[in-house]
């Protein structure tokens, strides 16, 4: 067991570059990637380790620059170093504290019950063949309706390039997805039916719908990092508001005094507000408990 400690933490403290001398480990890249990641987007795995890399090559560089001018002294430097020290006692709090107690299983007891709140919403699957006028879409209604490939006719009439190489495939949508006269009568279609001409602003429709289906909720692995992000989030403005509740703040600026003062003002009236909604809420469920045991 202990081997297998020891393992761990050699793995985690892996060397992964030098620069005189230095050693940059994995424990550095971790300490980098919480300074800067948020400003990394979505750049590739290994693209974002060589970024981290070079921010902490260029970090020692700038470091031992400094030193060689024996800046690493005065009251400048002790303020910096004191802010630092402030950084690093919030950021340690925040990870014990905050991001600790939020794990993977309650974002996911979140998500099901998120998902079970969910009313069902219908998606249709359909193509679709644009032309410029009614008569053209009366001529294709008859050709489809004679034997003609509903996708094929699209390929080599529809005037909509986004779609027309894929035989007029939309894919699916729900309500409010596309302009009402199409949805309307994509939605009044049963599985195979073929509309008649539908006009709408981009010109003469003509309409197959290929399936229907209930939505589909997103799966947890597809809103996992946003949900823990959102739950990380309430977790620590919760404990920011606790921990000011217990403090003296006194703003001594003017100005900023005016600010906390008028948005300190609008969090009591919106707490307010949100007291009396739930207490209207409660009043209105008792009451109508009470006229079903009446009954």
């Amino acid at each position: 067991m202990l081997a297998a400690v020891s393992a761990a933490a050699i793995a985690e403290d892996k060397v992964v570059a030098t620069v005189n001398g230095h050693a940059i480990s994995e424990a550095d890249l971790t300490l980098a990637e919480a300074e800067i990641g948020n400003e990394l987007g979505n750049l590739p795995e290994a693209t974002r380790r060589r970024v981290l890399v070079e921010f902490m090559i260029e970090n020692q560089l700038f470091a031992e620059a400094a030193e060689a001018e024996k800046l690493g002294s005065g009251p400048d430097f002790e303020k910096r170093m004191a802010f630092w020290r402030q950084r690093a006692l919030r950021d340690a709090y925040f990870d014990k504290t905050v991001k600790a107690s939020i794990g993977v299983e309650g974002a996911r007891a979140i998500y099901e019950d998120k998902v079970k709140q969910l009313k069902p919403e219908e998606e249709v699957q359909a193509r679709h063949i644009l032309v410029a006028s009614e008569d053209e879409a009366k001529k294709l209604i008859v050709r489809i309706e004679a034997g003609e490939d509903f996708a094929q006719l699209a390929k080599e009439n529809s005037g909509d390039a986004g779609s027309k190489e894929q035989g007029g495939m939309l894919g699916f949508f729900g309500k409010g997805q596309m302009v009402p006269q199409f949805e309307e009568a994509a939605f009044n279609l049963k599985k195979g039916d073929v509309s008649k001409p539908v006009q709408s602003q981009f010109g003469w429709h003509v309409i197959k719908v290929e399936d229907r289906r209930q939505k589909p909720p997103p799966s947890f692995d597809e809103v996992k990092d946003r949900l823990i992000g959102s739950m990380v989030q309430s977790k620590a403005q919760n404990i920011a508001g606790e921990l000011r509740g217990k403090a003296k703040i006194d703003y001594l600026d003017p100005e900023i005094k005016k600010m906390a003062e008028e948005d300190a003002k609008k969090q009591a009236e919106a707490q307010a507000v949100m007291k009396k909604q739930m207490e209207d809420a409660a009043a209105a469920a008792s009451g109508k408990a009470a006229t079903e045991e009446n009954k």
